[in-house]
């Protein structure tokens, strides 16, 4: 059986999350992990160790109650979605969000790690600032960032950006896995700029090669990348968004207001991020 790691803060945002963790983890048949983790302060009180110790373990005490009130309302939510049946466990943990995420991906087999994210306004902090975007990069695990806004609805349209690279190539076969799973299709999107240097007789060993499956490539000519691939999202009516592992500074700016055509563009579909390690 396949795991869901889902960190959460139980905000709206979370809960949002966590509704779409719960379909996606009836559709390829996965459990889900919660974890909710929590820092303990610097606390300097020299010569009073006794003292550190009930502040500490006063701390730790009121987290876990906190995430033991949190626990019926998740459960709840599953019941309410018809997804009562979806196996979940709780881990409560102190310690650095990014290095407790990592470790229990590692000891747990993760294969997917879904996070919430909050508006267009707060994204770049929330979902793509230092935590997300180290979870991104440094995770070995599939990332899905889901704004709080989008609700989930069976994935029939998946958008794959590309630059024909060879490792493009490897991530594609693992996107598609997951498509097969909803029967989706999938739409491998390469933005020609100029200075692309991608060969005709490369695109058409990919289409070659995945002929038969629901692939269906597409090229657009231009210099603004980031608005293609979000005009391309809007026009296709699509359900999730896979990239590989792009710099997070690429991820920041598919999620800021379009400058070139002055456009409010907001991400409202799912991004999944695919860490190199996993190809």
């Amino acid at each position: 059986m396949k795991k869901i790691l889902f960190p959460t803060d139980f905000s709206p945002a979370a809960q949002n999350a966590f509704v779409y963790a719960l379909k996606l983890a009836n559709a390829i048949r996965a459990e889900i992990i919660t974890l909710h983790t929590y820092e303990l302060p610097q606390l300097h009180m020299g010569g009073l160790p006794q003292t550190l110790k009930e502040v500490y373990d006063s701390i730790e005490l009121e987290n876990f109650e906190d995430f033991k009130d949190q626990i019926p309302i998740l459960r709840d939510l599953a019941e309410k979605h018809h997804l009562g049946h979806i196996k979940i466990s709780n881990i409560l943990k102190h310690g650095d969000l990014i290095w407790t995420i990592k470790k229990v991906a590692k000891d747990e087999n993760i294969d997917y790690i879904v996070m919430g994210t909050k508006g267009a306004t707060g994204l770049k902090e929330t979902f793509l600032g230092s935590n997300t975007g180290s979870v991104i990069t440094d995770v070995d695990a599939f990332v899905f960032g889901v704004p709080e806004n989008c609700e989930f609805t069976p994935i029939k349209n998946i958008v794959f950006t590309t630059r024909f690279r060879e490792k493009d190539l490897e991530a594609l076969k693992q996107v598609l896995k997951l498509a097969k799973a909803f029967d989706a299709k999938v739409h491998c999107l390469y933005i020609k700029t100029k200075k692309s240097d991608v060969k005709e007789v490369t695109v058409q060993d990919w289409k070659f090669l995945f002929k038969g499956e629901q692939v269906e490539f597409h090229t657009i000519e231009s210099e603004q990348v980031k608005d293609s691939i979000l005009n391309f999202v809007n026009s296709y009516q699509v359900d999730l968004l896979t990239m590989l592992n792009y710099k997070r500074g690429f991820f920041e700016e598919l999620f800021k207001q379009s400058l070139t055509q002055k456009l409010a563009f907001h991400v409202q579909v799912p991004i999944l991020a695919i860490h190199e390690s996993k190809i």
